[in-house]
């Protein structure tokens, strides 16, 4: 087969088919990239004219531009859309656009989740800028702290389209960051052990799996909060047993590692386009990945800084001050590594490079206004005041945004295979830098003469005039910046000269190819031997197009990417991706009915669109897989490898483990709900409430336990190739965890008092229903595999669909154990 017409075959494979039903139905991993980027630009377009709108209020003292409700509105919308619907689909799209292209793989792992993410995140994005134009958008902060959030002060529904809408947003960015980490470790170009992948990838993979840590405690409080609004479960009522801080802690748990996981990716530009531009290879690779993982595990511990006037003990005050000092260490290193691969290089003062410098300067004063407020005495004096924006500003956007500009200039020419309009680039950066300094370093100087943040309006005499009027019309420059930086991109797409492959000259896998990139990126798949393939191996990209690599002849129509080890990178077995589908848009569609239901008011018509869940993933999980056994298949010539459905450790099950580290990070996050509400609330919990249910308990983990078990004899029996037995376990095993739900449903009936009288009534019902939940999920992992063992999609060799249901099945055994443990200590203790 000629390179020709291998192109034809896999495009046909791999492509789209034009109009919108191609926009509807196509997975492919750079449409989905693509329209996420697209997007998130338009979103920060809108939260751009929120801020002028912000600024054009402050620019006077006493100014009637707008009153105290839509000003409430505007901040609150304008720090939601910059954070949920900009900052961390920007890197999304940006990262499923390119990671494929950088490993050597043909597409992410799961490329429907990929889909159904972005519908989702389409979707929600959508409910919260309608609620803008409705006048009902949420007005109490993009924190949403309690008691302001509460339906007591906030009785529309304004607070209950942020709970909802950002939970609904947040379903995509928990599968974005299952997507990525398994792509990472599983979806690689054979040869390229951890230790060969660019540092990007590195970058994405240590933020998506702080993104798996650290979104659940939000969706978390965002439920109870939600529950307490609707039905009035009073987690956060002191009056009633909870407290307002519980809600600080669970957004903060979110919310510190969040400024992290929006750096981290930024940082991971940097470290792809600094060495390009400085013509060298980054210094320091291994001490910028234990960098990383050292910043992670430290982002975790910080979240009390932004708590620290809440009136928590003095030990606790030393003890985050001192951590959020210490993790200054690993940031300065990763910078004094950039600083070291430009003395080491030729730096070239291309557009890329005027703003990763702009980066530098702006990134450090972030950093250090942060280390000052890291310490005690000064943040008491700094807490909410204009001090703490101007910080928040320099390290999100000297941190994000700057990288993100150079990283656009950067790829530009691989998204769209045009090189750019001169001159009109540098322009636009003078007018960012500028006004960006003019408008938020002077907020420095009002915070620190006592400005307050989120005040819609001052008194003339505090000496704060002449400050805001320059700070807003440097944020008006800033938008002339922004603008021009959106017209030359457009010039660039429809006007300008078609650009030559690898301009830049750099030596990653995303530049071996043709560009703009086909569906397919590689007609053949390459074999990884260093760190920087297109140096050791100019004609990497032609040879791949002939056909040299790995999967150069296309099988029976079929998607197929190799998946490797994930340490040594040595080829495991061939992954067949599902094609072109609607399920995913018809899965989020059916997913926003069920929030629009919860957000007017009619919860049990919310139980229809729950059930098409159901119905979508039990359809989207049917329509995989084959009835008759592939064994070893060419890979190339005398090479040969399984699919991912005859052997272990399939992209499948690995998305499962992680799925369910998310979901347990959500368990944690109660059980700390529970322990916290312990420790600070008083008289808890109140002796009059605690009942019985002892032997219902036991009932119910008997009941669990036997499921788990039955579930995991289903899954042994059905590898020796014992069907029948496999079935009947698989059967009794989904008997035995509707028993638990009855039992679970029955405690708390039985023995539980009104959830909405006490915050541990509410909790230890919280508790129950999670358990619950789990139980119905094990239930119908259980009935799933009966049913595939009947029609013959379960083997002896294809065990992956077992193996994730006994993964859930463990999961909802443990999970109930837990519970039952929380629930029932004090029934004991009394």
């Amino acid at each position: 087969m000629n390179a020709l017409k291998r192109h034809r075959v896999l495009t046909a494979i791999w492509g789209s088919p034009r109009g919108w039903r191609g926009t509807a139905i196509s997975v492919n991993h750079s449409d989905i990239g693509r329209r996420f980027i697209i997007a998130a630009f338009a979103f920060f377009a809108i939260g751009g004219v929120l801020a002028m709108l912000i600024r054009a209020q402050l620019a006077t003292p006493g100014s009637a531009f707008v009153g105290p409700e839509i000003y409430n509105q505007l901040f609150t919308m304008h720090g939601s859309i910059m954070m949920f619907l900009f900052a961390i689909p920007m890197f999304e799209g940006l990262a499923l656009y390119l990671l494929p292209k950088m490993l050597g793989s043909r597409d992410m792992a799961f490329p429907r989740l990929s889909a159904y993410g972005w519908w989702c995140y389409l979707f929600g994005g959508t409910i919260l800028i309608a609620s803008l134009a409705f006048g009902v958008a949420p007005d109490s902060g993009w924190f949403m702290y309690t008691p302001l959030s509460s339906k007591i002060y906030t009785p529309g529904i304004n607070a209950d389209v942020w709970l909802l809408g950002i939970t609904f947003v947040e379903i995509s960015a928990v599968a974005a960051a299952i997507e990525i980490t398994v792509s990472i470790l599983k979806v690689r170009a054979p040869g390229m052990r951890l230790d060969r992948m660019p540092l990007f990838a590195w970058y994405l993979l240590i933020t998506a799996l702080m993104m798996i840590a650290a979104f659940p405690p939000l969706i978390l409080g965002s439920i109870l909060l939600e529950v307490e609004r609707a039905f009035g479960w009073p987690f956060f009522d002191p009056d009633r047993g909870g407290s307002p801080l519980l809600w600080q802690h669970l957004f903060w748990l979110f919310g510190h590692p969040e400024v992290y996981i929006i750096f981290l990716p930024a940082a991971g530009v940097v470290s792809t386009v600094l060495p390009v531009m400085a013509r060298t290879r980054i210094l320091g690779y291994g001490w910028i990945v234990a960098a990383l993982l050292a910043l992670a595990f430290l982002s975790f511990g910080l979240w009390v800084h932004h708590m620290f006037t809440t009136g928590i003990p003095h030990m606790a005050l030393g003890f985050f001050s001192a951590a959020s000092a210490l993790v200054a260490v690993p940031t300065a290193l990763q910078i004094f590594a950039w600083l070291g691969t430009l003395w080491n290089g030729r730096p070239e003062l291309k557009l890329p490079m005027l703003y990763l410098l702009g980066f530098f300067l702006i990134f450090v004063l972030g950093g250090l206004t942060g280390v000052m407020l890291a310490m005690v005495p000064f943040d008491w004096q700094a807490h909410d005041t204009h001090f703490v924006v101007a910080h928040l500003h320099y390290v999100l956007v000297g941190g994000f945004i700057f990288p993100m500009l150079a990283g656009a200039y950067y790829w530009l020419p691989h998204f769209t295979g045009r090189a750019r309009v001169p001159k009109l680039g540098e322009a636009a950066f003078w007018l960012i830098f500028v006004g960006f300094n003019v408008t938020f370093f002077l907020m420095h100087l009002t915070g620190l003469l006592g400005m307050p943040r989120r005040i819609y309006t001052y008194p003339d005499g505090m000496g704060w005039t002449w400050l805001n009027l320059l700070s807003s019309v440097g944020s008006f420059v800033m938008a002339f910046g922004f603008a021009l930086f959106a017209i030359d991109v457009a010039l660039q797409i429809f006007l300008s000269r078609r650009s030559r492959r690898n301009p830049w000259g750099s030596s990653t896998l995303e530049w071996a190819m043709p560009i703009p990139a086909s569906a397919y990126n590689f007609a053949s798949q390459p074999h990884v031997e260093d760190r920087d393939p297109l140096v050791t191996d100019p004609e990497l990209g032609l040879r791949l197009a002939r056909g040299e690599g790995y999967l150069a002849e296309a099988r029976h129509g079929r998607r197929e990417t190799m998946a490797v080890d994930i340490t040594t990178g040595t080829v495991d077995h061939v992954v067949v991706l599902p094609g072109n589908t609607g399920l995913p848009i018809m899965t989020a569609a059916v997913t926003g009915s069920f929030f629009l239901c919860l957000l007017f008011g009619f919860y049990w018509l919310a139980l229809v669109p729950l059930a098409g869940v159901i119905a979508l993933g039990w359809r989207w999980a049917w329509v995989l897989g084959w009835r008759e056994d592939l064994g070893q298949v060419s890979i190339r010539p005398g090479e040969t490898a399984l699919t991912h459905r005859e052997t272990t450790g399939a992209p499948g099950w690995w998305g499962s483990v992680f799925l369910l580290i998310s979901d347990a990070t959500l368990l944690g996050s109660l059980l700390f709900g529970y322990a916290f509400l312990w420790v600070v609330a008083p008289n808890w919990p109140p002796p009059e409430l605690i009942g019985g249910g002892v032997l219902l308990g036991l009932l119910a983990a008997l009941a669990a336990i036997a499921g788990t078990l039955l579930t995991r004899h289903a899954a042994s029996a059905s590898r020796k190739g014992s069907t029948a037995s496999a079935s009947r376990s698989a059967s009794i095993a989904a008997g035995l965890q509707a028993v638990v739900i009855g039992v679970l449903v029955a405690l708390g009936i039985m023995e539980l008092p009104s959830p909405s009288g006490h915050a541990y009534a509410a909790i230890c019902w919280a508790l129950l229903v999670y358990a619950a939940v789990h139980a119905l999920i094990a239930l119908l992992c259980a009935a799933f595999i009966r049913a595939r063992i009947a029609s013959g999609h379960v083997s002896g060799t294809r065990t992956l669909e077992v193996s994730v249901a006994q993964l859930f099945g463990d999961y909802a055994g443990v999970a109930t154990l837990i519970v039952l443990l929380c629930v029932l200590v004090p029934v004991v203790m009394s």
